[in-house]
């Protein structure tokens, strides 16, 4: 396949082949390809129709409950030749004020009337447009003018802005351009067969990269796309219910979902004969639960993906093709087509066998830098040092990984998470590794207490854990000197947006603890 100039092209060609055929289905309603296609010409026009400064210059910040209807709309932006800026509906009315500030008084927002509400306490200048969704996608289409603007755009224009949160607290928009995206969905599809027959349940928020992993080959297979109920990530033992009932046959997650259906206990008693893909990124995936997967679904395809936002979302993977003990180290595997990995060690040389370096990436899928961030750009993303001979751009990830004896990927965690305690440099992924190997344990994270000179294990279990005969356990795993200094058990973890652990208020609530 030709990369097109835009993604929205998929659309095109989706809803020529598959019209009535159903894309994208939410909790209340469902849009074929030919409903999805007329309302995003709709909304595209609208945005012309309203530009102050024409194509590429206007990001659109969609403000959704998430749905059917936030797919409509960053199609309507990829229409109007503009990138799309997805906004979490339960976001802060500062942090949006933050992004919009990032934006400098440019672009559309698409909201609701609810949405406008919460848009009416901020302060956003009166040169980004506001636009109703009802109304915009009422508005008449003009497939001349939309496809008069989409001529012009080219395959390294910007297809999103994607929101994160910098060390600074100040949020960093990553770029990322339509070759990117298209490529990754290449990618998914020939990897794990996506096509026309298969069923997506989408698990990632639309703010967050693994959601191009379903929306992409959806439009470009003409698979179709189950966003599962939010409510239901708040009861993992019903999520096999939905793959079951809704004949899922590929979800993409995030760990700590699939972590916590597997300590439900639901996987013993819910069969899902459709699933055939089981593929997870984000955080590391404990064996412990992954093994409970595999045990009691041992049909399915399970993948390890890695990759930063600042990536077109996945640069390396790993079929999971034979068990793993509980404290192995799981690989990211190798790089993914179009695709180069190399770890840099302290000196800026590429890293042997075996060592330790900064895991960087060079390829289609690196991103365009952080929108409106030229400093930032600069530091992250540079010269590959390896290379004297031509320019060749390369992203650096902060993480620490190696490549093993057979040629694997290995993680081995964040440069900001590796700590020094009485001389000894300690990963401290490592110790939540160990840590999930043992009997009552459902999660393990560990932080640093500078103030102290001493590691924190924060273990969510229901059971009364004592330090002592906890790293009496842990002994069989780690060294003596990883071992933690204080314990801290709990019912559950406090989680971000995207369902990871929240390291930030773990490590915050140090402050209260003796």
């Amino acid at each position: 396949m030709v990369i097109p100039n835009s993604a929205v092209r998929l659309l095109d060609a989706a809803a020529e082949k598959f019209g009535s055929k159903t894309a994208v289905t939410d909790e209340y309603e469902s849009f074929s390809f030919d409903r999805l296609r007329a309302l995003s010409l709709s909304i595209g026009t609208a945005l012309i129709d309203s530009a102050s400064e024409g194509y590429m210059a206007e990001p659109v910040m969609v403000y959704l409950p998430k749905s059917g209807k936030c797919i409509a709309s960053f199609m309507g932006a990829m229409y109007s030749g503009n990138p799309y800026v997805p906004i979490a509906y339960d976001m802060p009315a500062n942090r949006i004020q933050k992004i919009a500030d990032k934006l400098e008084g440019r672009g559309h927002i698409i909201t609701d009337t609810d949405g406008m509400n919460v848009i009416k306490t901020m302060d956003i200048p009166d040169s980004i447009r506001i636009h109703i969704y009802d109304e915009i996608t009422a508005h008449t289409a003009r497939e001349d003018a939309v496809y008069k603007v989409l001529d012009k755009v080219i395959d390294t224009d910007p297809i999103y802005i994607m929101f994160t949160s910098g060390s600074t607290g100040e949020p960093k928009g990553v770029t990322v351009p339509h070759r990117g995206a298209v490529d990754y969905a290449l990618w998914v599809k020939r990897t794990f067969g996506i096509d026309e027959n298969t069923k997506l349940g989408n698990q990632a928020p639309f703010y967050f990269d693994n959601s191009i992993f379903d929306i992409y080959s959806m439009l470009l297979t003409g698979a179709e796309m189950n966003i599962i109920p939010e409510k239901l990530f708040m009861f993992p033992s019903k999520l096999p219910e939905f793959i079951r009932d809704n004949n899922i046959t590929v979800i993409f997650w995030v760990p700590t979902v699939m972590i916590n259906v597997a300590n439900s206990g639901a996987l013993t008693e819910i069969k899902m004969p459709s699933l055939k893909t089981v593929a997870f990124c984000g955080e590391v995936m404990p064996n412990t639960q992954l093994n409970i997967w595999r045990k009691n679904h041992p049909d399915a395809v399970y993948a390890n993906l890695y990759g930063p936002t600042e990536i077109s979302d996945v640069c390396t993977y790993y079929i999971v093709d034979r068990p793993y003990n509980d404290a192995d180290p799981l690989p990211i595997g190798r790089a993914c087509e179009n695709m180069r990995i190399i770890i840099l060690n302290e000196k800026n040389e590429l890293a042997k066998t075996n060592e330790q370096g900064e895991l960087c990436v060079i390829g289609t899928g690196v991103s365009l830098g952080y929108w409106n961030r030229p400093d930032l750009t600069e530091k992250a993303f540079i010269q590959n040092p390896a290379n004297p001979y031509y320019e060749e751009r390369i992203y650096r990830t902060g993480d620490l990984a190696y490549i093993n004896d057979e040629g694997l990927i290995m993680y081995d965690g964040r440069m900001d998470n590796q700590v020094k305690v009485k001389g000894n440099r300690i990963e401290l992924g490592e110790i939540e590794c160990a840590a999930m190997a043992i009997d009552g344990v459902k999660g393990a994270c560990a932080v640093f207490d500078a103030e102290n000179e001493r590691i924190v294990l924060f273990v969510e279990s229901c059971h009364a854990l004592m330090l002592r005969k906890f790293n009496n356990e842990l002994k069989k795993y780690i060294p003596k000197y990883m071992l933690p200094g204080k314990l801290i058990v709990m019912d559950a973890f406090p989680h971000t947006a995207n369902d990871k652990i929240d390291r930030v208020t773990l490590k915050k609530s140090l402050e209260n603890i003796d």
